[in-house]
């Protein structure tokens, strides 16, 4: 395994495919979500094995209001129950939750638990947890630079960057999207503009420890130009003697 100096230090993932695992088995589609928070908690102790210090996952999108209102209800359902089961495990493994998304639409007890968990857990350094929930990477954007036009600053791409509801963290240097599709589906937009994309073709209850170590390794494989050409890499890579 790479020194963990390499990286990546910030993984954001889609965790996508959880309704088709469900229908493959002829199981209710809540089903896979089910599942898949079980996988969200390997895969977190994975990454702070790994000496990843950020992950940010994709758990409910802007537009899955969209879906049938028993799966969106049972969805609802699901983080308040993973809230209560899992915040005092996770404060006591040193990970610090962050909620990103507009919580205007969520309920006053699903807030109500999302407030508590990232209280409980703000002093938590081992890792930092996001999770994108009602989150649109577009909706992000439009907030950051409504803001920023309220409080008659002038709109640059520094200070949209920190206006951002992820703003005080790095971009993801890896993005990984399960389920075989290949789409940011709205997904950290402005975040992503040079992070390294990896699709993988399980289905997010399937995705596991082997699955995040073939990604990482794709990422060590490749070279990182941030609009640069591959001499001008290598030459700021080699250390003055």
């Amino acid at each position: 395994m790479a020194h963990p100096d390499a990286g990546p230090h910030h993984v954001a993932i889609v965790m996508d495919g959880n309704g088709r695992w469900a229908s493959k088995r002829f199981l209710p589609r809540l089903a896979g979500h089910k599942q898949g928070v079980d996988t969200l908690k390997r895969i977190v102790r994975a990454c702070a094995q790994r000496h990843i210090a950020v992950l940010t996952v994709f758990a409910f999108s802007s537009e899955n209001w969209n879906r049938p209102q028993e799966e969106v209800s049972g969805l609802m359902d699901l983080l308040a129950g993973a809230l209560a089961r899992e915040v005092s495990q996770l404060k006591q493994d040193g990970v610090r939750l962050r909620f990103v998304g507009d919580r205007s639409g969520l309920s006053e007890r699903v807030q109500a638990g999302l407030s508590r968990a990232e209280l409980d857990t703000a002093d938590n350094r081992l890792l930092t947890l996001n999770v994108c929930f009602n989150y649109g990477g577009r909706w992000e954007i439009a907030q950051a630079a409504a803001q920023l036009a309220l409080r008659g600053e002038p709109i640059t791409e520094t200070s949209l960057s920190q206006a951002m509801a992820l703003g005080t963290g790095p971009d993801p240097d890896l993005l990984i999207r399960t389920g075989g599709e290949f789409r940011l589906s709205n997904f950290l937009l402005w975040q992503s503009a040079y992070t390294e994309l990896y699709f993988s073709p399980a289905y997010w209850p399937d995705f596991d420890e082997q699955a995040l170590d073939q990604a990482i390794a794709e990422y060590h494989a490749r070279e990182r130009r941030f609009g640069k050409t591959s001499a001008q890499v290598t030459q700021a890579s080699v250390s003055p003697i």
